[in-house]
């Protein structure tokens, strides 16, 4: 399979090409850079490049000009120099194939997923609850199980919490302290989650991962690009929700081992928001997903400004790498410029520190895994120029792309099945209507039943008064037998 270009190495005249191999695309990897140096056009390439091979990407669209690889560039003279200068004679404007989504559903199709497939932990994250709290949400939750409750949305879980509010005793004693003011809290930050338009996140339809894995019919790997820049101002919920698309992946997706191409590529941007004020519990996780990823076909592309945004254990796992310009203007610059210099294969022609602070737009030092995994020493590269917009598109733009999509009408349309909400709902219904039966119809409704059963023994057995129906009947008996008596015996007197 043709390796992905990614520029053309300018550290000695005699330099060629820079490439990425396809099979060590899951091997994970890191762009970084500070803003302005062209980190995004460097994405575009990337997403480009698997996109032609047959690979689908997962992308973020953070400043909203990633949403430019659905419609073709344009043939500047500026770019045709470029694209001929590092090597590329078809350079020519296309559009990827793209589908655009959207956690609120406005700018692409609905991502949506249940309460309980995000589980206590991302939960907590996203609503920023203490540990007790968090404790609290995990007792919810295994009540919840107990009690056969489903949580698919946010008003199922306020209506369970509605219950350990109100049998919080009895809840204490059985799965631990519940306090009246960690429930509050839990709802109070329930509220703020469904005020910043949060809860459109749960629900359903949820997201089916084959459809983050389509490719064209002419065997191209669609992106997919979600809208985030209104997300990323609620860092937790845009870091979380990438953590728990990435912790389906990994535990959804079957052991294939090293492939020749990776089955998805995923781009975490602005990824230095996940790893910030994360629980060792939460660190812990991510390390266990990016390590144990790659075996399930998947790679990981890390993006920020400065690669110890990063931390070590994950840093380590990124092989290929590249390394956008850093500005040393700061004590905190100065040390990210000597962590990206020690983190990359050296080479002997190039002075990596130097370097970092004197790359133009457009420049990177790249670094990938070649055969056997082998890392090839730093280069200093020209990177390519994408094919695509290089930009921002249009509302029409966008909604001639929906138009197109593969999956239109599957999730735009949202579901409301019962569960625990309903559930709960039916049972206090029920309860209440009890509890509105007035006593006095109850004592009336008896006293009718009791006056038909003395009604009835009266007529059979009779009172003290009057004989009833089965006294009358055994006297006639009587009666009867006794004239057929007599009759006999005077007819027989007469006889004689």
């Amino acid at each position: 399979m043709d390796p992905i270009l990614l520029g053309k190495a300018v550290t000695t005249p005699d330099d060629g090409p820079v490439h990425l191999l396809p099979g060590l695309g899951n091997r994970h990897g890191l762009v970084a850079g500070a803003t302005g140096t062209g980190k995004t056009v460097t994405l575009m390439t990337l997403a480009e490049g698997f996109s032609r091979i047959g690979v689908p990407v997962f992308m973020a669209d953070v400043k909203g000009d990633v949403a430019g690889l659905a419609v073709a560039g344009t043939a500047s003279e500026a770019l045709q120099a470029r694209a001929l200068d590092i090597g590329i004679p078809d350079w020519a404007p296309a559009a990827s194939p793209v589908v655009f989504w959207d956690l609120y559903g406005e700018l692409g199709h609905p991502v949506r997923t249940t309460v309980s497939e995000v589980g206590p932990l991302l939960l907590s994250r996203i609503l920023e609850l203490n540990d007790t709290q968090s404790g609290v949400l995990d007792i919810v939750f295994k009540l919840a199980d107990d009690r056969g409750l489903l949580l698919l949305d946010l008003a199922d879980l306020r209506a369970l919490l509605g219950v350990v509010a109100d049998e919080r005793k009895d809840i204490s004693t059985r799965y631990g302290l519940v306090s009246a003011q960690s429930v509050a809290a839990i709802q109070r930050a329930l509220l703020r989650l469904e005020q910043d338009g949060g809860d459109r996140f749960f629900g359903e339809p949820a997201l089916e991962l084959s459809d983050l894995m389509r490719t064209t019919t002419d065997g191209r790997g669609v992106i997919g690009i979600l809208a985030a820049d209104q997300l990323v101002l609620r860092p937790r919920l845009y870091s979380t929700f990438l953590l728990w698309l990435l912790s389906e992946l990994f535990e959804t997706l079957p052991e294939v081992g090293d492939l020749d191409r990776p089955k998805l590529v995923f781009v975490f941007d602005e990824a230095h928001l996940l790893f910030d004020d994360a629980p060792r519990a939460l660190q812990q996780r991510i390390e266990q997903v990016v390590r144990l990823i790659r075996s399930k076909g998947v790679g990981v592309y890390f993006c920020s400004q400065f690669p110890d945004d990063v931390p070590g254990a994950v840093l380590g796992q990124l092989g290929n790498r590249v390394q956008h310009a850093l500005r040393a203007y700061t004590p905190r610059d100065q040390k990210a410029v000597r962590t990206a210099a020690e983190t990359f294969a050296p080479n002997p022609a190039l002075d990596v520190a130097a370097t970092i602070s004197q790359l133009a737009t457009g420049e990177a030092l790249v670094s990938t895994l070649q055969h056997k995994g082998v890392p090839m020493p730093v280069e200093r590269t020209l990177i390519a120029p994408p094919r695509c917009r290089m930009g921002g598109i249009s509302a029409d733009e966008r909604a001639r792309v929906r138009a197109g999509s593969p999956i239109a009408g599957k999730y735009d349309t949202p579901v409301n099945r019962e569960s625990a909400a309903e559930l709960l709902a039916s049972r206090a219904q029920d309860a209440a209507a009890q509890a509105r039966t007035p006593p006095a119809q109850t004592a009336r409704e008896a006293e009718a039943e009791g006056s038909v059963g003395r009604s009835i023994n009266e007529f059979l057995f009779g009172t003290s008064r009057r004989q009833g129906a089965v006294q009358a009947a055994g006297k006639q008996a009587v009666r009867t037998i006794t004239n057929r008596i007599v009759r006999n015996l005077l007819g027989g007197m007469r006889v004689r």
